[in-house]
């Protein structure tokens, strides 16, 4: 079988090439990607090319196919794997596999498997790793977002306090505790805002800060102070942009500080801020992936001595994680449509990623069997002006609080230019 696939050839360098998909045998699975959502690793493992930890040395002659945040459907099973999988299952796959401690994973390392194809073969540690996770919706993108939410699932998970005179780590965030969400109105930070509130260990106190008003009056309207309270949470939406900006949060905890802080920007004046805001036994975690390898900021390690303070990063999620998510958004506790701006087809892939730091916006969707441009919902009402397939996109979309919603895509899958 012939495939389209974004492929990365060495620094910078991706493509848009034609794959020959070897027969997949007894011990294989072939899978029809529809849906990928774009992540900025996949940007970072463009810019490294063969130096990624993840992407082979010898890409430019061995290439591999991008994207790792991909749903789809099951089209081929091999004699072995037919009591686990079936032809027309859909499917969500765990990328960060970890077989025998490799860091090779799909949508990086290999060359006939990735979210930016039509189609693929699932790698066998993929299989044996019970990463192809089942799938039972008809909603194609909350299956591309099932892996960003795994992330912040993960990040929830990872947290750790400690009681007086144990050193016992009691893993999670404090539940009933105060949570503060730095620089968190980007699409992994609207992520966390709707885990909070939503998921079974829930702080009393949220307090979401950005520095853009825009982007603060936009979370707030997806996630409303009065939803957070129906579930016992004190929600504040800051603007950091302020004098005084540290000691206003704190005088939000009564002046105790924080249990819990997560940074989602890689700024060290905001780690600052994030250490200055913990309270007793607080716990800071890093969730920002910077792009410097010597990225530094001072911590304060005095309290670290006297008030027990502490930090955890994370960096993806595990299977369990990215299964909570699939529970939960089955379940209507997870709406992840917020994060999601952007619409395009594969042919918009390479451009997309390559730039991906400066488009503006949360996440980029695309849909890998059709050709289209980038566009970002906003201006799907202007396209739609001269083409009758962004008119409806648009009327959906503004039935939906302007966000993209499942009868979008199912519209965009019926009507767009296939590629």
């Amino acid at each position: 079988m012939i495939t389209k696939a974004v492929r990365i050839h060495g620094k910078n360098d991706l493509r848009l090439d034609e794959v020959a998909l070897p027969e997949i045998g007894a011990d294989g699975v072939r899978i029809r990607v529809v849906s990928d959502s774009l992540c900025m690793s996949s940007y970072k493992a463009a810019l490294e090319g063969g130096e990624h930890k993840r992407v082979p040395d010898n890409c430019a002659e061995n290439p591999t196919i991008v994207g790792h945040e991909f749903c789809g459907d099951i089209v081929e099973v091999g004699e072995n794997w037919k009591h686990k999988y079936k032809v027309g299952d859909k499917f969500v796959i765990q990328p960060a596999h970890y077989y025998k401690g490799s860091q090779e994973a799909p949508g990086y390392s290999y060359s006939y498997c990735g979210g930016d194809a039509q189609y693929g073969n699932v790698p066998i540690e993929t299989l044996l790793m019970n990463c192809l996770l089942p799938y039972n919706s008809d909603t194609y993108y909350f299956g591309s977002l099932a892996e960003p939410l795994s992330c912040v699932i993960g990040t929830f998970h990872a947290m750790y306090h400690t009681k007086a005179g144990s050193y016992v780590h009691e893993m999670g965030i404090k539940e009933g505790g105060k949570m503060a969400l730095l620089a968190s109105v980007g699409p992994m930070g609207l992520a966390a805002i709707d885990y909070a509130i939503h998921c079974d260990r829930r702080p009393s106190l949220l307090v979401v800060t950005d520095i853009d008003d825009a982007r603060l009056s936009r979370a707030a309207s997806i996630y409303t102070v009065e939803e957070a309270k129906k579930y016992g949470i004190e929600l504040h939406y800051v603007n950091t942009r302020m004098e005084n900006a540290t000691e206003y949060l704190r005088e939000l905890t009564g002046g105790t500080g924080y249990d819990d802080v997560i940074c989602f920007a890689p700024v060290k004046p905001l780690i600052e801020q994030a250490d200055d805001i913990l309270g007793f036994d607080g716990c800071l975690n890093f969730f920002a992936g910077p792009t410097d390898n010597k990225f530094k900021a001072p911590f304060n390690w005095y309290n670290v001595h006297y008030l027990y303070t502490h930090v955890v990063g994370t960096s993806g999620g595990n299977t369990n994680d990215m299964q909570e998510a699939i529970e939960m958004m089955n379940a209507g506790r997870l709406n992840p449509s917020a994060l999601v701006t952007h619409i395009g087809g594969l042919n918009a892939v390479i451009d997309t990623t390559l730039n991906l730091p400066s488009i503006p916006g949360g996440k980029k969707l695309i849909y890998n069997h059709i050709d289209m441009p980038l566009v970002a919902i906003a201006d799907f009402e202007e396209k739609g002006k001269t083409d009758p397939l962004f008119a409806e996109l648009d009327r959906l979309c503004k039935e939906n609080n302007g966000l993209w919603n499942p009868a979008a895509e199912k519209y965009l899958l019926a009507n767009a230019k296939k590629i």
